[in-house]
């Protein structure tokens, strides 16, 4: 292993994660967004694990082709924590955003999207609330 290879920024981690979330939000392959964007599916890949830092004119481009605005990549960012405008984030809920960028997180929150019936969605909610006391980790 050489020592003197650089660990990724914590920011270019963060960034590549948001990037990651939104393409699976959206259902798109890694090799769509490369496409799109005239580059390979390991620089994707690369730019997700955050080996390689998006440069701003790439972030442009992501971000017009994922249709959000170039905020969503830092938002929730490494050093945000002490800033105003936290809002109503609750202390230690990076579990909900591993959560989402997982796969089972963006195949439930697809599926939920998708049902129009706001008394169904929120039958949903008591029961999945009901489970996770029945299921105390």
């Amino acid at each position: 292993m050489n020592k003197n290879k650089k660990k990724p920024n914590p920011i270019d981690i963060h960034v590549g994660g948001r990037i990651r979330l939104r393409r699976n939000m959206l259902g798109m392959s890694q090799e769509k967004l490369g496409e799109s964007l005239g580059i390979t599916f390991q620089q994707i890949q690369k730019y997700e694990k955050g080996t390689n830092r998006v440069g701003a004119s790439r972030l442009q481009a992501i971000a017009s082709v994922l249709s959000a605005p170039v905020s969503f990549f830092f938002e929730g960012a490494p050093g945000e924590e002490n800033e105003a405008g936290r809002g109503m984030a609750e202390d230690g809920a990076d579990f909900v955003v591993d959560f989402l960028n997982s796969s089972e997180g963006v195949q439930l929150n697809r599926a939920f999207a998708k049902i129009s019936d706001p008394k169904v969605r929120r039958r949903i909610i008591d029961l999945v609330k009901v489970l996770a006391t029945d299921n105390p980790d």
